[in-house]
């Protein structure tokens, strides 16, 4: 079974359907018996489908430049 911490790692995947079967059912199965991830999914959908209602607007470009140079100082994500 999922822990509550994979469960967090594998939403983007699960809100997306981009899961296979096994792991979905295994996601499921969780949330089942977790009253703490299903709070936290409906969360998730909720800010989700809060942002889809925000106009989008065009990022500046000398922001959008600003911003490219900061993630790029970052580094790749440290791997666990």
């Amino acid at each position: 079974m999922l822990t509550c911490q994979q469960l967090t790692e594998l939403v983007t995947e699960y809100l997306e359907g981009r899961m296979s079967f096994w792991r979905r059912t295994q996601f499921q199965m969780h949330l089942g018996m977790c009253k703490h991830c299903r709070a936290y999914i409906r969360q998730m959908k909720t800010t989700v489908a809060t942002l889809g209602q925000l106009p989008q607007e065009p990022v500046p470009p000398d922001l959008k430049d600003e911003l490219l140079k900061r993630f790029a100082r970052m580094g790749p994500p440290e791997q666990k």
